[in-house]
């Protein structure tokens, strides 16, 4: 009997499962992951020839991350109207991010203390070298001057063709408020800016369709490269690594999550296809675009984030801050260098700025470790060869530790600001608002004054969250862009 011939009454059997359990993005990036993992423990070989998978993922993100925190920054800004407001979320949110980074730092320094991973290496330092380390590594670093004048490009449009954030951040912010200042004659273009952005995004809903993709050829590269065996030989700093970032986010970051009334648990369940997508990638820089859009959806207003969560990727670098204290100090320990408390305080002082500026992509936190050891003379450069068969292994915990901190940092400063609409923020966080991949070019001003007004533009939202599916019907009595075709959820 064919379909059209079906006995009345009867039905389409609905999609098995399986099928709706294999369309969603994470668990495809997980499949990715973990068969990438299998190809290069099976085939060593053949999966480090894969890593162009992922650097082709990473690239096509990358070049898109310029072009949406422009438009997200200035959109927001325009909209907003206040000069004043910005500067104190900035201002808010860089103070969060010096207090939070300090704490990671202390953390790390008092767990490599107590567990002492490196002690009994006994290491001859006559034995190192820096050859075979990264060119990066053993270059010479930029001072702190350097690296404020480094936030101004040439000129205002190559900070869009350029791979930093904070000049983007910089030209974002002045743009903004231009097209504030110039009123009527802004206007115009404020509108087709935030129409850039619907475009923009909707590349972005194509380009994550390729995650698992890449983060199957990150994984099998990682694997076949670096292999397990690495692990064994210095299992104790990489476990200790991983369960103290581990103890930040479920113990620090859930203190700053109950303290502003919301909860920790939930908001890694919300960002679980973007936390496997770093797991693969081992990069923070693919999911920005997408946690931008999750923290508005979830209640957060589009200045807040569009101001806060780039900057984290520069000065919140929370898994990068315990990395550096840990490594430097494994370091030592296996050259068997004695730091006393004050030149381990000096360092963490040195590392408050070297951990700065680092982009969140692969290897940033060992380059960073590396203009420490370049600033202090405690421990050798050379000594970075002991860990860097194994820094891959902890890239992925900094990555992750770093997009929870950031997402964190977001909701927290856009609390304390006002422009968090708490109610919705909850029940987003509990599933009755599901986030969809479709609308989220369809970003219109968040709040202004607080959380009265709608901070959750283009996010859909159902009436009765046991019959929520993540679309809408068209509405012609709608606001444009509230009844547009949905598009299937990416997760």
């Amino acid at each position: 009997m064919s379909r059209n011939d079906a006995a009345p009454g009867t039905v389409d059997a609905p999609p098995s499962r399986l099928r709706r359990l294999l369309s969603l993005l994470y668990v495809q990036c997980l499949i990715g992951v973990l068969a990438g993992a299998a190809v290069g423990w099976l085939w060593p070989s053949f999966g480090a020839d894969l890593k162009p998978l992922g650097d082709g993922f990473i690239a096509l993100v990358r070049m898109m991350i310029a072009p949406v925190i422009f438009c997200t920054v200035v959109h927001g800004i325009a909209s907003m109207g206040n000069a004043r407001a910005v500067g104190r979320v900035s201002l808010k949110a860089l103070i969060y991010f010096e207090v939070l980074t300090t704490v990671a730092m202390v953390i790390g320094l008092v767990v490599v203390n107590v567990v002492q991973p490196g002690s009994g290496l006994h290491v001859d330092p006559s034995t190192l070298s820096t050859k075979g380390l990264p060119p990066e590594a053993t270059a010479s670093h930029e001072s702190l001057s350097a690296f404020l004048l480094a936030m101004i490009p040439d000129t205002l449009l190559s900070a869009l063709t350029g791979h930093e954030i904070l000049p983007v951040l910089l030209i974002s912010v002045l743009f903004g408020f231009g097209l504030n200042a110039a009123g009527e004659a802004g206007a115009g273009l404020t509108q087709g800016i935030e129409k850039l952005s619907r475009v923009l995004f909707t590349l972005i809903r194509w380009i994550m369709r390729l995650a698992p993709v890449g983060a199957f050829g990150s994984m099998a590269f990682t694997i076949g490269n670096y292999g397990l065996d690495t692990l064994r030989h210095l299992f104790l700093l990489v476990g200790s690594f991983w369960l103290t970032a581990l103890f930040f986010v479920l113990v620090v970051l859930g203190t700053v999550m109950r303290v502003n009334g919301l909860r920790l648990l939930p908001f890694l369940r919300y960002i679980k296809e973007e936390l496997l997508i770093v797991l693969g990638t081992s990069s923070s820089e693919p999911v920005l675009p997408r946690m931008m859009a999750k923290l508005q959806h979830a209640g957060a207003s589009k200045p807040v984030v569009g101001i806060t969560l780039p900057a984290g990727y520069s000065f919140n670098l929370d898994g990068t801050a315990i990395y550096l204290t840990m490594g430097s100090v494994f370091l030592a320990q296996a050259l068997g260098i004695d730091l006393s408390l004050t030149q381990q305080l000096s360092m963490l002082a040195v590392m408050l700025l070297t951990s700065k500026g680092a982009a969140g992509v692969t290897g940033s936190g060992f380059i960073a470790l590396a203009a420490t050891l370049s600033a202090v003379p405690h421990v050798p450069v050379a000594a970075l060869a002991l860990i860097f068969g194994i820094d891959r292994f902890m890239s992925e915990a900094r990555a992750l530790t770093s997009v929870v901190g950031n997402g964190v940092a977001t909701l927290a400063v856009a609390k304390w600001e006002g422009q968090l609409d708490e109610e919705r923020a909850r029940a987003v966080l509990r599933g009755e608002i599901p986030f969809t991949a479709a609308p989220e070019g369809d970003h219109t001003p968040g709040p202004q004054a607080g959380p009265t007004s709608d901070p959750h533009p283009g996010a859909v939202e159902e009436t009765d969250p046991k019959t929520a599916t993540g679309a809408v019907e068209d509405d012609p009595k709608a606001p444009t862009g509230a009844g547009r075709e949905p598009v299937p959820a990416a997760g």
